[in-house]
């Protein structure tokens, strides 16, 4: 388990060509995407300059989806982050955006956790694999920006609102569960 917890290299040949370094043969952005889906850490890197190019090919990911009909980003979203790189927001985006996402993880992983104390789809078989990818899919979204911890957390009537509807979701699921 100690070699999924270090990021899987990935080299950049001159061709373009994306080389796995732990299985020795070449691989697709696709390949890519299933090695985060299933919850692994992927760095990727020019071999010639030794540039970290992890960020491009992960957007390049996002984007191919997003192309295909695979909607998850509206394109409000899209249009404000858009206009976040050429704004003063840009230095702020990315912390609410970090933020945004800790929260969302840490309402779906109570949420989880509830499901499986609640009801028998712990057990079921592939649960645990959701769960991983779930978790991959929201460090992808926020490119590591975020500590172990995170950001400090203001403006608590906000969160506390959220806190209340997460309960009443909670709860409906756990009925539903019986």
């Amino acid at each position: 388990m100690a070699e999924t917890a270090k990021p899987l290299l990935i080299k950049r040949y001159a061709s373009r060509r994306l080389y796995n370094t732990e299985t020795s043969d070449y691989v697709t952005l696709e390949d890519i995407a299933t090695f985060i889906r299933q919850g692994r850490e992927v760095q990727i890197v020019d071999l010639k300059s030794g540039d970290d190019l992890t960020r491009q090919y992960l957007l390049q990911i996002i984007a191919e989806h997003e192309s295909r009909g695979e909607s998850v980003l509206p394109v409000d979203v899209l249009t404000d982050l858009v206009r976040s790189y050429t704004s003063q927001a840009s230095s702020v985006v990315p912390q609410f955006l970090a933020a945004s996402f800790e929260m969302l993880r840490d309402g779906q992983s109570k949420m989880m956790e509830n499901m499986t104390k609640v009801s028998p789809m712990g057990q079921m078989p592939g649960f645990e694999a959701m769960r991983a990818q779930q978790q991959a899919f929201f460090k992808a979204m926020t490119g590591g920006m975020m500590g172990s911890s995170g950001p400090e957390r203001e403006g608590g009537e906000d969160l506390d609102e959220i806190k209340r509807q997460l309960a009443e979701l909670q709860s409906k699921l756990a009925k539903m569960g019986k």
